[in-house]
């Protein structure tokens, strides 16, 4: 029992304390790869304090789980972790907790059906706005030209992606500009972002009220973007990409004084045109350790107990 409310305490904790921590930090804007590693390795981390706790908290209140947990380790492995009493309270929290996983499963996979409805959506209408001329096969060209007013680009993700822009977009775009959106698009792409946003958005849907899912949220939509954009700025110079954004963007009033819906956008702007300098390897190799050893930790507090008990 004190195993499982040990693993329940390190869950909690990693979900409160790293937003505040990470919120205070600088480096993210710098290193949005390795942000977005980080938050990976926290989220896992406290998944997997819950799913340890709940898998502990089943053992101790019915004998048929403890059996299959623990059927080929020494009956010293198994008193070591003190599996007897609390009864009715680790049935109560490992009841909660599976319904918790039940409850992430259910959202992930609404998050994933409505992506795939609204991708469906997109390329139906893509083909009333850009129909197929005959003996043209279905998402043979990646790149397809729209007839519209307001310039856009995006990509559009599934077995044949395709880059979607309009032909203001592309008067708008100058020189190596085009070049540069396709690569922001083409490193979402392969990065495979839209499941960090699927992952994050499931999370933070169905548990509202715990902050480090909604941050884990707010998190990938902006870094994520930061990251592509360091993709494209690379190999095309940040001047190119930040000229592109504005091209893009400037007549939806994000660049205004008053508050606009995308208010990253100006942010984004200002740190391809001032950037600010990156961090050492050194320290980004460590950043990135440190967050590896964080799915590390449950496993070394749900193993050592037994560990000992085989000395």
């Amino acid at each position: 029992m004190l195993v499982s409310l040990a693993l329940l305490l390190l869950g909690a904790l990693a979900a409160v304390l790293t937003p505040r921590l990470m919120a205070r930090a600088r480096w993210p804007e710098r290193e949005p790869v390795v942000a977005l590693w980080v938050w990976q390795c926290v989220v896992a981390g406290v998944l997997l304090s819950f799913a340890l706790s709940m898998t502990f908290s089943a053992a101790a209140a019915w004998q048929a789980v403890r059996g299959h947990v623990f059927a080929p380790a020494p009956r010293a492995v198994v008193e070591a972790y003190a599996l007897g009493g609390h009864g009715q309270w680790s049935a109560a929290m490992a009841v909660v907790l599976a319904l918790g996983g039940v409850w992430s499963a259910v959202m992930l996979t609404r998050e994933i059906h409505r992506a795939q409805v609204r991708r469906r959506q997109r390329r139906a209408e893509l083909l009333v706005r850009a129909p197929l001329m005959p003996g043209e096969e279905p998402g043979s060209g990646r790149l397809v030209v729209l007839e519209g007013e307001r310039p856009d680009a995006w990509w559009l993700p599934g077995a044949a992606p395709q880059l979607v822009i309009t032909t203001t977009a592309l008067r708008r775009l100058k020189g190596r500009q085009l070049d540069a959106v396709l690569a922001h698009e083409q490193g979402h792409a392969k990065a495979r972002h839209d499941w960090l946003l699927h992952c994050s958005g499931a999370l933070a849907t169905g548990f509202p009220q715990v902050p480090v899912f909604a941050a884990f949220r707010d998190e990938m939509h902006r870094l994520v973007e930061l990251a592509a954009d360091d993709v494209a700025s690379k190999r095309f110079g940040r001047l190119t990409i930040a000229l592109a954004l504005v091209e893009l963007n400037e007549d939806r009033g994000v660049f205004g004084p008053s508050p606009a819906p995308d208010a990253q956008l100006p942010l984004r702007v200002n740190r391809l045109l001032t950037p600010a300098e990156r961090l050492t390897t050194g320290r980004r190799l460590r950043l990135t350790a440190a967050a590896a050893l964080v799915p590390v930790v449950p496993l070394l507090v749900a193993f050592i107990p037994g560990l000992s008990a085989l000395r």
